[in-house]
């Protein structure tokens, strides 16, 4: 144990998971969570570990690059990960959660660690001693002066869009219908809004031609392409969206037996049902053309809507001239960055960063070596990219497969391929937890017992 204590800046994925590795290996931690003192632009509530976008953590299956990177949160003893299992609601092959009790799990499990002082408030400085910043995609305005100072202007800017939430109970159930893509899941885990061609080019005409939000003053034209508003998506070609989150792929509608021209997905919010996500609908659209617009998609005609979509920036660091790969800044130690700050992307990516700043932290305290992750590991490959100052122009960036180190001998089948990448990657991360027990790695899991039992 150590006297010395560890600040987390941000009460997101990053900063909880952070907070919580250090915590359960009896190191004093400061959570520091401005909200709901100081509201920010994307966030509607004061919970640690709000989902803002989608509430999905992508595919649960192993042989996937994002079932990868679940396999190693596992491994590694995850809070984020265990409370999103915890909290998990029907959705086919994704791991998507009810957002309230997913939240309610991450705060309950952090308040009971005897070392850990979760304070709300907005921090507009630095503090001495070593520090965790993840802050996520929208620093503070407060906070910004003395983050430009740290890392100069290497700063980088780019937008990102959440999808409308509509009532269970406004959905016209005898045009949707329950199914899952290939039957995967329970085989019914999402709604499906069928569209046949007129529909859909009656709506895509629409959405081309409805109303956006006024730019504000931070915006650019730099969209994140993973989060793509629906409207910019169609702006590239009107088959655009149904080839992508509209793709009727998999899919048959059982009042007429055949594939349709395009599916809008509806998936569920929470375990009862009550609130759906329209998958891929990121939006910029005014609310009043969200209204419009998305009630002429079959089903949703008199859709009441929860919450709509909004735009908002984000802003990340350049990562590969900035920081190392236990996500330390090069030219200040002490400080660690994780999440989305550090232009990494995806809720289950931003958990990873902040277990990995914990373990340099931790590592850092108890004076062993940075702990780096293999590279045969999707988290550690991506770490790898974003870390590397031969990385040329930096994006946010998922785990995939593509930046991996590649089979060898090679594996034609793509299948063959992905599983055989999955299962050395399952064997790095063992590995790595092996031969790191100065880690503590049987501390985490301890305390994830003790939280949810």
């Amino acid at each position: 144990m150590t006297d010395k204590t560890v600040t987390v800046i941000g009460g997101g994925l990053a900063g909880c998971e952070a907070a919580f590795q250090l915590a359960a290996r009896s190191v004093p931690v400061t959570l520091l969570e401005m909200r709901p003192r100081v509201p920010s632009p994307a966030h509607h509530t004061g919970a640690l570990a709000e989902l803002v976008c989608s509430n999905s953590f992508k595919s649960k299956e192993p042989s996937t690059a994002p079932g990868m990177l679940k396999t190693e949160l596992e491994v590694l003893g995850s809070l984020v990960l265990a409370c999103a299992r915890h909290a998990a609601v029907p959705a086919g092959s994704a791991l998507a959660v009810d957002r309230v009790r997913f939240s309610a799990a991450i705060e309950a499990a952090l308040t009971s660690l005897p070392t850990l002082t979760l304070t709300r408030e907005e921090v507009s400085a630095f503090p001495d001693g070593p520090v965790i910043v993840a802050t996520g995609p929208l620093t503070s305005p407060a906070l910004e002066p003395a983050l430009s100072g740290l890392v100069g202007a290497e700063r980088l800017a780019f937008f990102d869009a959440a999808a409308p939430i509509v009532d269970a109970d406004s959905i016209d159930r005898s045009v949707c219908f329950a199914a899952s893509r290939y039957g995967k899941g329970d085989g019914a885990d999402y709604l499906n809004c069928p569209m046949d061609r007129e529909e859909y080019e009656a709506f895509v005409d629409a959405l081309l031609e409805a109303e956006r939000v006024t730019r504000k003053e931070f915006e650019t034209d730099e969209l994140f392409q993973a989060c793509q508003p629906v409207e910019e998506v169609a702006r590239r070609g009107r088959d655009a969206p149904r080839f992508g989150a509209l793709k009727p792929v998999g899919l048959v509608d059982p009042r007429t037996g055949r594939r349709p021209w395009a599916v809008v997905q509806l998936r569920p919010e929470d375990r009862a049902g009550a609130a759906y996500n329209l998958v891929g609908f990121q939006t910029n659209l005014t609310f009043a053309q969200q209204r419009r617009v998305f009630r002429m998609i079959p089903g949703l005609r008199e859709a009441e809507f929860l919450r709509y979509g909004v735009m908002h920036r984000n802003t990340f660091l350049d990562a590969p001239r900035l920081l190392t790969a236990d996500l330390a800044l090069r030219d200040d130690p002490r400080v660690r960055f994780a999440g989305q700050i550090t232009g990494t992307e995806g809720y289950a990516e931003a958990a990873a960063g902040g277990l990995v700043a914990a373990l340099g932290a931790y590592a850092a305290l108890q004076g062993t070596v940075a702990p780096v992750l293999p590279s045969a590991t999707a988290y550690g490959a991506l770490l790898a990219h974003a870390t590397d100052p031969d990385t040329g122009i930096y994006q946010p960036m998922h785990v995939n497969f593509g930046i991996l180190p590649p089979i060898e001998p090679h594996v034609r089948d793509k299948r063959a391929r992905h599983e055989a990448l999955a299962v050395r990657g399952a064997d790095a991360i063992a590995a790595f937890v092996r031969a790191r027990s100065d880690l503590r790695f049987d501390l985490a899991r301890d305390a994830l017992a003790a939280a949810l039992p």
